[in-house]
């Protein structure tokens, strides 16, 4: 038995699994068939972030909030997620547009972590929180000891890995404020993505200052 009929074999409604691994490029050229997995995939990154969260407030009960997010986005980001598609071999048995496939779209890894977050959202609408727990878990959370030994990415890098996931544009770091003498510097900077503003905050140094505004920006988002 390969992956995919695993994952029939838990799903009762095997449409749902089936909207799960329908990508937009396809409906648009099968109109009217059925919908694309956008909206599993939204409901899906909501669950998924809720269920990681809670499994490392409980597994780490000193650790800071700092940490646990920084834990969290290893787990969840989209290389993660990528990789997690690939063990499944979601990749084949995506409903793409010729186009999307023929530019690689089976191996896209937004495309990808997009998909098990579809799979995670269908899941949930058929069945409930357990089984969604279930799968999380397995193929998930048994990861936090191999993560918990790695470095974890700081916020910029956090922060510039998310918005390429959604195809948004780098974010520029602008000092809006600088002030004190050179021994005690303080600088005020502010994170911009898509020319809007997403976090602020200070530090001694511009790094620093960068550091934290991406942290905001990434508290905002809750990811």
């Amino acid at each position: 038995m390969n992956n995919i009929d695993k994952l029939k074999d838990i799903f009762k409604n095997k449409d749902l699994l089936t909207q799960a691994l329908t990508h937009k490029s396809w409906v648009n050229e099968h109109t009217e068939e059925r919908s694309s997995n956008e909206r599993l995939e939204f409901l899906g990154d909501a669950i998924l972030e809720f269920i990681i969260s809670q499994e490392l407030y409980e597994e780490f009960p000193d650790k800071p909030e700092g940490y646990l997010t920084s834990l969290r986005a290893n787990l969840v980001n989209t290389e993660n997620l990528a990789n997690l598609a690939k063990r499944l071999n979601l990749g084949a048995y995506l409903y793409l547009a010729k186009g999307e496939e023929e530019t690689g779209g089976r191996t896209n890894s937004s495309l990808l972590a997009d998909t098990v977050e579809a799979i995670i959202g269908a899941l949930f609408l058929d069945q409930g929180i357990n089984p969604v727990h279930e799968f999380i878990t397995e193929n998930l959370v048994s990861e936090i000891p191999e993560k918990v030994t790695k470095p974890l990415k700081d916020p910029k890098s956090r922060l510039q890995e998310y918005v390429q996931a959604k195809g948004f544009s780098t974010p520029k770091y602008h000092v809006v404020e600088e002030s004190g003498p050179d021994h005690d510097k303080k600088f005020i900077v502010e994170v911009y993505v898509n020319n809007q503003a997403w976090g602020k905050d200070s530090g001694k140094s511009k790094n620093s200052a960068e550091q934290k505004a991406a942290s905001n920006a990434l508290n905002s988002l809750v990811i």
